[in-house]
C-alpha cells in the first residue's frame, strides 16, 4: 500500500495538523518550564510530564496544573494523598511517557536506519513496514517505561537494584502492553481501514497527520491502561502516585 505523503492530504488538513502539533510542544515547553521553577518530589516526574504533554497536549496540562503541579520551593506543605482515579490517571500517563519516547524514536529511527526492520523480521517473517514500526516502538517503549518505573518504584520502597529492576518489570509489564494494544489499535484503525477507504494509502511518519493520529491513538492507549493501572494499584504491584 502507498504511503501518502503531505501533498496528498488536503492542504487545509494539513495546515491543522501542524496548529495541533506545535500545540501540544507548547504545552509540554510551559511543562518543562514550571517543573524547572516548581520541582517534582518524585524526580523523573519532571521528565515525565512534559512528555505526557506530546500527546496529551491542553487536556494534560490543564490535569498537571490542576493535579501535579508540586508545591513552590520552599514550601513544604503536604497537600495529602490524591484520590485514586486521580493517583491512577497520574500512574497510566507516568507509562505514556515511556510510549512517547518509543513512538518518537522508533518511529524516526526506522525512517532513518530502514536496515532495522530486517533485525525485528522484515522481510523475513512479515512484508509490510509497519509491522517492523510497532516492534521497534513497542521495545523501545518498554524499556523507557521500566526505567521511569524504576526511579519511581525505589526511592518509594528503598529497593536493591535488581529487585528494583524487578519491582518495575511487574509494574509495568501490563500497563504498558495494555497502553500499546490501544494504541495500535486505533492507529489500525487508521493506517488499514480509514486513510485507504479515503485517499487509498496511509499516512508516512514524515507527515503531521501522521503524528496527530498517533495522538489520538496515545489517548486511546490510556484509556486502556486506565483500568489495568488501576488494577495493579489495587493490588499493591503498582504504587499509587
Amino acid at each position: 500500500m502507498r504511503e501518502l505523503a503531505v501533498s496528498d492530504f488536503p492542504t487545509t488538513l494539513t495546515v491543522i495538523c501542524w496548529m495541533l502539533i506545535a500545540l501540544a510542544v507548547a504545552c509540554a515547553g510551559v511543562a518543562t518550564v514550571d517543573v524547572l521553577a516548581r520541582p517534582q518530589r518524585m524526580a523523573v516526574m519532571n521528565v515525565v510530564w512534559p512528555l505526557t504533554m506530546l500527546f496529551g497536549s491542553v487536556l494534560w496540562l490543564a490535569f498537571y496544573f490542576r493535579s501535579g503541579r508540586a508545591a513552590p520551593r520552599g514550601d513544604h506543605a503536604d497537600k495529602g494523598k490524591r484520590r485514586m482515579p486521580v493517583s491512577v490517571a497520574v500512574g497510566a500517563s507516568h507509562c505514556g511517557a515511556g510510549c512517547a519516547i518509543g513512538d518518537l524514536v522508533g518511529e524516526f529511527a526506522l525512517v532513518a536506519v530502514p536496515a532495522l526492520g530486517a533485525l525485528v523480521g522484515l522481510h523475513s517473517l512479515y512484508a509490510d513496514k509497519i509491522f517492523a514500526s510497532w516492534i521497534i516502538d513497542f521495545v523501545i517503549a518498554f524499556i523507557a517505561g521500566v526505567v521511569f518505573q524504576y526511579f519511581s518504584i525505589v526511592p518509594m520502597r528503598g529497593l536493591s537494584f535488581w529487585k528494583g529492576v524487578g519491582a518495575a518489570l511487574k509494574a509495568d509489564t501490563l500497563s504498558i502492553t495494555s497502553w500499546q494494544v490501544g494504541m495500535y489499535g486505533f492507529m489500525a484503525l487508521a493506517q488499514f481501514v480509514l486513510l485507504p477507504a479515503w485517499l487509498a494509502g496511509r499516512a508516512s511518519v514524515l507527515t503531521p497527520e501522521f503524528w496527530v493520529a498517533m495522538q489520538v491513538a496515545m489517548i486511546a492507549g490510556f484509556a486502556c491502561a486506565y483500568p489495568v493501572n488501576w488494577w495493579l494499584i489495587r493490588i499493591g504491584v503498582k504504587e499509587a502516585m
